[in-house]
């Protein structure tokens, strides 16, 4: 009995020793009780976007970014948005992402964009990023963000669940705590790691049928819009307020990081019937007009149809391509020009 417990003991030690050695535990760097839920992702999907089947690994690396494993001191521009960027359910080559990268290297064009939508991110959560998220990975310093907004910024903070979709930690303190120990315990995150390689997650067949969505469709395009009456409820009002207020806080993390911005506007299958996304890229195109920002306007530019999405706000991958090829030579003039 006492030569068991002594062996415990040992064992015990040698775990402690491993985990002080290799662990993330006093690393600066290390995650903390951010970000657990979006890393190391490797999970086995089947999706259909009207009758067309795609089967594939939705992948989330050690550093949380969509994708394969990469260097951090190789990351120079960044995409951020929330769903309608990170398209969960989408084969990331069939990603707007995804297109753009493609759209690249067929040209030998040495640039790669780095993918860090999370789902229901805000402006908000993007400013939380350079705060919980970014300045976790050593050696990132990107040169180019690229943003994707609007249409999650429609919402009252009030009502929406910070924790989840801009924080990125639990409520409860004993998920905190879990997830603290996840992050920065090395056994853990081989264990993790073993797990994804050769016993990935296997997730439900995801069938998205847009066909009702469009039953009495109309397109709002930009120019129609710009001629509605507007009539603003006292929620459009904060709602651009508290839009103003986050642009300010996210102008001065990209100027203290000598970071070069380029927004995209955002459009729903109905282009821009709902107002307040019309307001909103409005605001965004006068920021950065005021600023010297460089703006890609894709509710101007762009024209989507049947099928382009599966939902009110996210793009089949045909939609996606549109999307691509639409930003894409504007994009390319952007990065070119000042790298």
């Amino acid at each position: 009995m006492r030569t068991f417990f002594y062996n415990l003991l040992i064992f015990l030690a040698l775990i402690i020793f491993g985990e002080l050695i290799f662990g993330y535990w006093f690393s600066k760097n290390n995650f903390g009780i951010y970000m657990n839920d979006e890393r190391d992702k490797n999970w086995k999907t089947n999706s259909n976007f009207n009758g067309k089947k795609y089967k594939f690994f939705y992948k989330r690396n050690f550093y949380g970014f969509r994708g394969e494993d990469f260097d951090p001191k190789n990351v120079k521009i960044i995409f951020n948005g929330g769903s309608t960027g990170n398209q969960r359910f989408t084969p990331e080559n069939k990603t707007i992402v995804g297109l753009l990268n493609k759209k690249f290297t067929s040209e030998n064009i040495d640039i790669k964009i780095y993918n860090a939508s999370t789902d229901g991110k805000s402006i908000k959560g993007i400013i939380y990023d350079f705060t919980h998220w970014f300045p976790k990975i050593d050696k990132l310093e990107p040169k180019f963000l690229i943003l994707y907004l609007g249409i999650n910024d429609r919402i009252l903070s009030d009502d929406r669940d910070e924790f989840q979709f801009d924080l990125k930690i639990k409520k409860k303190k004993i998920d905190r705590f879990k997830d603290y120990v996840k992050n920065n315990s090395f056994i853990v995150r081989k264990y993790i790691s073993t797990k994804n390689t050769y016993f990935p997650k296997n997730t439900s067949d995801y069938n998205f049928n847009s066909e009702n969505l469009y039953d009495n469709f109309k397109y709002i395009n930009y120019n129609t819009a710009k001629n509605l009456e507007k009539n603003y409820s006292k929620d459009d009002i904060k709602i651009l307020a508290q839009l103003d207020n986050r642009l300010k806080s996210l102008k001065n993390i990209i100027k203290s990081k000598n970071i070069i911005p380029v927004i995209i506007t955002q459009v729903t299958f109905e282009g821009l019937k709902d107002q307040r996304l019309f307001l909103i890229n409005e605001r965004l195109k006068k920021f950065s007009k005021n600023n010297n920002f460089s703006i890609i306007k894709l509710d101007e530019i762009i024209l989507m149809e049947l099928n382009d999405f599966y939902d009110e706000v996210h793009t089949t991958p045909q939609g996606s391509k549109k999307i691509a090829d639409s930003i894409y030579p504007y994009l390319k003039n952007i990065l070119l020009n000042q790298t």
